[in-house]
């Protein structure tokens, strides 16, 4: 066969001895490292062919509802961590929905329910850390969320001899 042509029809190909050893769970250990989106994304990715997987998450997240409860709090923002909670849960669960959910009217307009949840098993559990692994309990994770701090962090930056602060300014 060359490069190209397909085997005829109930003919089967050899295993990839790779591809294999990646989609089993004696797989590599796979650490995936940064924030928003597309950490979370990389996350759902990595799934497949990780035999360990681990998010490393950025805590500066400082707009929407991070952005609203972290200065009130002393904990890590817990937007970017959320979403890597629900990349990380496997089933289409209720807990999952529930930490998913984002509220569209009252005082609460605009509050993940999620980042609400981390705020009060941060509360209930003592640690930003001990609340995070009742997340992953609740949710039934995968791998591990490890927040890149375990305090307030704030982006900042000179631009043209000015700070400028925060993720959102």
């Amino acid at each position: 066969m060359t490069a190209g042509d397909f085997p005829p029809l109930g003919v089967e190909l050899e295993p990839d001895p790779l591809m294999q050893a990646l989609s089993s769970s004696e797989g590599p250990s796979v650490v995936a490292v940064g924030g928003g989106h597309g950490l979370a994304q990389a996350v759902v990715a990595c799934q497949r062919y990780a035999g360990a997987l681990s998010a490393l998450v950025t805590v500066a997240d400082d707009g929407g509802s991070s952005g609203r409860l972290v200065p009130d709090l002393d904990m890590p923002a817990p937007g970017d961590i959320r979403r890597c909670l629900i990349a990380m849960s496997p089933e289409p669960t209720t807990w999952r929905r529930l930490f998913d959910f984002r509220f569209d009217s009252s005082d609460v307009a605009g509050h993940s329910l999620g980042n609400l949840l981390l705020v009060a098993l941060h509360q209930i559990e003592g640690s930003f850390e001990d609340g995070l692994l009742a997340a992953e309990r609740l949710l039934g994770t995968v791998g591990s969320v490890i927040p890149a701090a375990l305090e307030r962090v704030r982006l900042e930056a000179v631009v043209d001899g000015s700070v400028v602060e925060g993720q959102v300014n």
